[in-house]
């Protein structure tokens, strides 16, 4: 290959490489959410009853699956991909989701739904 065509190639390759770039926020992060009030959130709705969760006191719960890690984890409870908005749907109704899970509807509020899916993705 000449070095005309080796240059072309290697200018097209890396064209292409630059649309792969991220142009999308990271998954963990979820816009306008405080990180630090999910985590006080967590208490407040009694997610610890149920589930394990790093960093809150007391959260040692074994009826719902263990929060750690959550921000590294692909899916919600199987079923929804895991990132901020299908979070806040999954906190905020549950049934809607998965009818008949055992996580029950908490009456949790967008605000808070987006705050506490801050912290859970966080989570890594």
């Amino acid at each position: 290959m000449s070095r005309r065509h080796a240059a072309a190639l290697l200018a097209v390759t890396l064209a292409g490489l630059a649309g792969c770039a991220q142009t999308t926020r990271p998954p963990g992060q979820v816009p306008g959410g405080d990180a630090e009030r999910g985590r006080t959130l967590i208490a407040h709705y009694g997610c610890a009853s149920c589930h394990t969760v790093p960093g809150v006191r007391g959260a040692d719960g074994l009826v719902g699956p263990p929060l750690t890690s959550f921000g590294e984890r692909s899916y919600i409870a199987g079923e929804l991909v895991n990132n901020g908005q299908n979070l806040q749907r999954w906190i905020r109704d549950p049934q809607s989701v998965e009818p008949g899970t055992a996580m029950p509807k908490l009456g949790v509020t967008a605000e808070d739904a987006r705050d506490i899916a801050a912290y859970l993705l966080s989570l890594e």
